[in-house]
Order: C-alpha cells, then structure tokens, then sequence
C-alpha cells in the first residue's frame, strides 16, 4: 500500500525528517508559508524549494549549513510537492489542508494518508488537525521524544507516533445524529450510523452500538412497530430507558383493552412528533384516526359494538348508517360518536355531548387537508388550534376512560435527546 505524508512545515526541520526518515513515504505533500508580505522575509518553503546549504543546523547559527529537506531524505523531485498556506490565518489554513487531502485521496485512492502536525505554526497544526479529522481514513501524528524543557525535544531522541484520536472523531461523526434525535428523526440517526465504519476502540464500539440500536428501537416505534421497539429496549435496559420500556411494554399487553387504550396515546404523541418536524398535514392525519379510533375503542370496551359491523337492532332512533357492499350497517367517525354518546356513560358521554360542535369544526382542518378531500396544506396556526383542544379536552377525556382499564396518567413523549 503506497503511503503518503501531509506534513506542516515550521522554522525547525528535524521532526520532518525524522517523520520522513521512520515513515519512508512514497509521496510527501509540505504544508508550508511563503514569504512574509509585510516583512519579505522567507517563508517555510525555503526549507524544501531552497538551493545549496538553505537550512540552519542550530536556530542560532550564523548560516545554513545544511540542504533542503527533500535532499536530506533523499527525496526526488517528483515525490514531493509544496502546498502554500498562510502562518495564522486558521481559515485559510483549513480550507487549504482540507482541498489537499481530497485531491491526494482522489490521486491516490488506494494509499494510506498519515496528517504530520508537528511542525508550522500553532495555527498551521490546528488548521491540519481540523481538516484531518473530517476524513476518517486518514492517520494524524507527530514527532515526539524526550523534553529537558517545553521549547523543544532534545535532538536525536524524536519519533514519529499516532496522535489517538479516535475518541474525537467519534463524537464529530456521531454530532449529527444526536441532533437528529431532537427532530425525533431517529430513522435518520439509524440510517447514517449504518453508514459509519465501527471505531476499533472496544468502548467506543459500544457505545456506537449502543447508540445505533436505540435509534433503530425509537424509529421502529415511531413507525408504530411497538413489538419490535420493545424487544430491542430490553437489551439496553438502564435506568434512563426504564420509563420508556414501560410504556413500550404496555404497548405490548396482553390485555386487548389496556393495550389498546396505550396505543391511542402513543398515536397523539406521533402526531406531535410529525407536527415538531413541521409536518402538520400528517400530525392532522393521525388525530383524525385517533378521534375515530378512539370512539371505535370506546364502542367496543363499553357495548361490545364492532362499528365495522353494526346490528340493525343497535342501531338507536334518528342515528343514519350506511351499508357497504355485504349489507353490512358501518358507523363513520362522526355517528360512532353519536352512539358513544346514546349508549355509554361517564367521561366520553359527556364530552361529545359538550364538544360536539368544536369537534365538527376541528375535522374540517382534515377534511380540506390534501390528506383527504381537499387541496389545502394544513398551517401551523391549523394545528396550534387543535392541538390546545386536544390537550384541554380531547386527552383529559381519554385519561379518565383509560383509569378504567388501568392506564393511570398520559404517556411521556420520545426521547428527543441522546
């Protein structure tokens, strides 16, 4: 494998050669300044573009007395190139680390790329640090050995070694998809983790796991996949998933009811989810379906009605339903309310008997929804309205026929924090 090496070049020429010496790089690509534009002085290149004796052996030496860096390492002309950057422009220095590396990984696909930052300015080994970070194939290093004091290490002991960064570039490359979570994007945390090679480091490689497979539990849970979402969850059991393996594992209950009732709460907590992403037409959607499911629910726990299959003998006085293509009698959203009002008491009675107008302008929103009947997108102002009933009447109304079959309070919503 050919082996390439980006190095920063500074006023002192030893770790450079004691990098190019150990490595033996077949190509080396010089980071280095050019000549000063306020004082004219000489940049950094002169230590590899000079003539003749161009480079002090001692910083307090009179004169050169030693050859450019290529010459001291036996490099050809050919296997080496100058990059020019600026001493402290941190910017500049990056962009100009950051388009070199593309262009030697696109020259040299096959080769392994090795960031030397030990030389340059404090700024020049920044800007080569930042700029390797964002390629995860590319080594960083330096040239280390033994200090006496903190200008230098003493000359003849230097080495070259990897910097370990590993740990750093993890959490840059995860940093997005920690803020997925807090769009509750969480297939797209899934997706993009997939997407990154496992750190080697056995910790960091947990931690990766671990955060790979909670946002492929919370996204099949918000695809509504409550069993697959409560499966996963078991395994990364702690204390800050607890609540959450609770509400998952009541969304698994064998109680029809009891698991039943779970699933409409955690149907308006997905459409809140939808409507924090900006997806109003879909946050609309689903409260239309938890409206009607609800009353569905409702018929079902407190009559034994099945709204798909009405008997022509439940049907009460003045309440109108249709027949589909087997002749049987089905109830709509709006009539399953009118006989969870005519035959049941308690919480849902009352409510459809207070809120029967505000509901009837509330599905509206829906019905001129693209998502239904009509053409118009559903505004954020839509959902702020109904969303303020749901919550103040709608959900408190919902609890108390919940306490019935053993739901005590409103589940919390996902996570939107990892």
């Amino acid at each position: 494998m050919p082996q390439i090496l980006l190095s920063t070049v500074g006023g002192s020429h030893q770790p450079i050669v004691s990098a190019i010496n150990e490595l033996r790089p077949d190509f080396v690509v010089f980071i280095c300044t050019g000549k000063d534009p306020a004082t004219g002085r000489t940049g950094s290149d002169s230590q590899i573009e000079g003539r003749g004796n161009c480079i002090k052996a001692h910083p307090h030496d009179d004169k050169p007395t030693l050859p450019s860096i290529p010459n001291q390492t036996g490099l050809l002309p050919e296997q080496y190139q100058v990059v020019l950057t600026l001493s402290d422009d941190l910017d500049r220095i990056y962009l100009d680390c950051h388009r070199t590396i593309e262009e030697i990984s696109q020259r040299f696909p096959d080769a392994r790329i090795v960031a030397d930052f030990t030389g340059g300015t404090k700024s020049m080994s920044a800007g080569l640090i930042m700029a390797a970070l964002e390629h995860p194939d590319v080594d960083l290093q330096l040239v280390t050995g033994s200090r006496a004091d903190l200008v230098k290490v003493q000359d003849g002991s230097q080495f070259a070694a990897l910097a370990n960064s590993e740990q750093i570039r993890f959490q840059r490359l995860i940093a997005p998809y920690k803020q997925a979570w807090s769009r509750f994007a969480y297939s797209e945390a899934e997706a993009g983790l997939k997407q990154l090679k496992p750190p080697s480091n056995s910790e960091l490689r947990g931690q990766y796991t671990r955060f790979r497979e909670l946002s492929r539990a919370f996204a099949e849970w918000d695809n509504f996949n409550h069993h697959l979402a409560f499966n996963i969850l078991q395994t990364y059991a702690n204390k800050e998933l607890s609540p959450y393996l609770t509400i998952a594992r009541t969304l698994n209950d064998s109680n029809s009811a009891r698991c039943d009732a779970a699933r409409l709460f955690d149907l308006y907590c997905n459409a809140e989810r939808r409507a924090e992403q900006g997806r109003y037409d879909d946050a609309v959607a689903r409260v239309y379906r938890l409206i009607e499911w609800t009353a569905q629910w409702l018929l079902k726990i407190h009559c034994g009605l099945d709204t798909s299959d009405v008997k022509e003998t439940e049907i009460p006085e003045g309440i109108k339903l249709t027949q589909n293509q087997q002749n049987q009698w089905q109830a709509g959203l709006f009539n399953a309310w009118q006989l969870v009002r005519l035959k049941t008491q308690g919480a849902a009675a009352q409510f459809i008997q207070r809120e029967e107008n505000r509901l009837l302008d509330h599905l509206k929103i829906r019905n001129h929804s693209i998502l239904a009947h009509g053409f118009e997108p559903v505004k954020q102002s839509d959902w702020q309205t109904l969303q303020i009933w749901m919550k103040q009447r709608f959900m408190p109304m919902l609890l108390a026929e919940g306490k019935r079959v053993g739901l005590k309070e409103i589940p919390m919503q996902l996570p939107s924090k990892y």
